[in-house]
């Protein structure tokens, strides 16, 4: 099964290729450029360096969330889009899932962190469990000194990645000392690819998405629902 991955849920506009055995191609771009602006050029030029045409994936995968609001939209409603026309199947993940996936195999506690501003970052605790990746908390938005003692609490070694990191090192590190571990550049920000191996995973268990009915996963309201909600409650 060939998938297309698109993620642009971050900073970080992402999409990839793959299929069971190999990731046939992926392109990553940090630039800062609006994600309106990057994606389909950037899905155009994988195609076409792999030589395939669209028509030829059997599904896409998409990044569902957290993260920024515009980022989540744009990417849901191109892998929505693509999906229609090209009568493909989706499936979406969840951000702090494929990030996490990044680590798959390291040992104790795996805390992808997203800058969530407002003194917060969207996180979920994970751990290895034989040869599983096992979500052990709620998609949370906390504040990074809240993290912090709920990990104290689990005595074991964390390893943090994610956009949030550059922020909220210096808080996490001061509180956690030697109980934080740092992941190198390579792995800090999610990747296509992790998704597109994600997403197929899903769909082989039967998995799918609806294109009418999925949703973006937010955790806490935007900027703008939190305003009309004050404004409405002054009517």
């Amino acid at each position: 099964m060939l998938i297309l991955a698109i993620d642009s849920s971050t900073p970080v506009a992402g999409v990839a290729i793959v299929d069971k055995e190999k990731i046939w191609a992926e392109s990553f771009l940090n630039t800062g450029y609006t994600h309106s602006e990057l994606l389909m050029p950037m899905i155009e030029n994988t195609f076409k360096k792999i030589k395939l045409k669209p028509q030829e994936i059997d599904a896409i995968a998409v990044s569902r969330g957290p993260g920024s609001f515009t980022g989540l939209r744009i990417g849901m409603v191109t892998g929505k889009s693509l999906a229609q026309v090209l009568g493909k199947k989706l499936t979406s993940v969840p951000t702090l899932d494929l990030l996490a996936f990044n680590l798959w195999g390291q040992e104790g506690i795996i805390c992808p962190i997203l800058n969530a501003r407002k003194n917060e970052v969207y996180t979920a605790l994970y751990e290895m469990q034989g040869q599983e990746l096992v979500r052990l908390s709620e998609y949370m938005a906390i504040s990074p000194l809240a993290l912090a003692e709920k990990l104290k609490t689990m005595e074991k070694e964390t390893r943090f990645l994610g956009d949030g990191v550059p922020v909220y090192k210096e808080i996490l590190q001061k509180e956690l000392d030697s109980q934080a571990r740092w992941v190198p550049l390579t792995h800090l920000l999610p990747r296509a690819s992790s998704l597109g191996l994600l997403g197929l995973k899903q769909l082989e268990k039967g998995q799918e998405d609806d294109i009418y009915t999925l949703e973006p996963l937010y955790i806490r309201k935007s900027e703008a629902e939190v305003r009309w909600e004050e404004n409405a409650c002054r009517i």
